[in-house]
């Protein structure tokens, strides 16, 4: 979902760090929450693998520039579920970082609306997931139609965001508009591929009960609340 350069710039570009700044200070407070939960210790490590995992979503797994944007197989879900809220969001923005800054410095212009469009989403995925997984439910024992509920919102808030950047840099025309709907058809395609993999990595979860408790997984993977 990187934002094409050029999409918005000047002085256009204040709201996107505007946005991103918001963003990433409730990063903050996710992973101060964290920390006087689960340890510092706990944080770092999961933060960590994500962020590997994210830079290998975006630069190594297959990307196609569609419309104003390109589609990425980003699976937010599947980092929310395995490492938690705040892990997942700091790996998003940093393995994005580490991916614009050695090799796609062109985007780092975008960077702020690009970490927005990633992890505004995120934490609407996170309030819903509240909802849609009962709180006597481990995340092992989730069912395909619990785990789609949550791609369709993280990536339908993607495609959203995508879709207010470009209006809001090029406006209501035509092409925008067509640009806009080619890339929305081809980015929901995720949505049902997304909770399949959301899935397996669950099930392989289930199968290695030994890391039950460590700090490796996300607590709820394993555990009611």
């Amino acid at each position: 979902m990187h934002i094409e350069p050029g999409l918005v710039d000047g002085t256009k570009l204040l709201l996107s760090y505007a946005t991103a700044t918001a963003a990433l200070a409730y990063t903050a407070k996710l992973a101060w929450g964290m920390v006087k939960h689960s340890g510092a210790a706990a944080l770092l490590l999961r933060s960590v693998i994500a962020s590997v995992l994210v830079f290998v979503f975006f630069e190594v797994f297959p990307h196609h520039p569609v419309g104003i944007s390109e589609v990425h197989l980003i699976l937010g879900t599947t980092l929310l579920l395995i490492f938690g809220a705040a892990p997942a969001a700091i790996g998003l923005a940093t393995g994005l970082l580490v991916q614009s800054v050695f090799f796609a410095p062109q985007d780092l212009p975008q960077y702020g609306m690009n970490v927005t469009t990633l992890l505004v989403p995120l934490f609407a995925t996170v309030v819903l997931a509240r909802r849609v997984i009962p709180e006597n439910m481990a995340y092992v024992d989730l069912s395909y139609a619990q785990t789609f509920k949550l791609s369709v919102a993280y990536q339908g808030g993607i495609v959203l965001w995508v879709g207010f950047w470009a209006i809001y840099g090029h406006g209501v025309g035509a092409e925008n508009l067509t640009s806009i709907g080619s890339f929305g058809a081809a980015y929901m395609t995720v949505v049902l591929l997304e909770p399949l993999i959301d899935l397996g990595v669950l099930a392989m979860a289930k199968s290695w009960r030994r890391l039950q408790g460590s700090a490796v997984l996300e607590r709820r993977v394993y555990q009611a609340a």
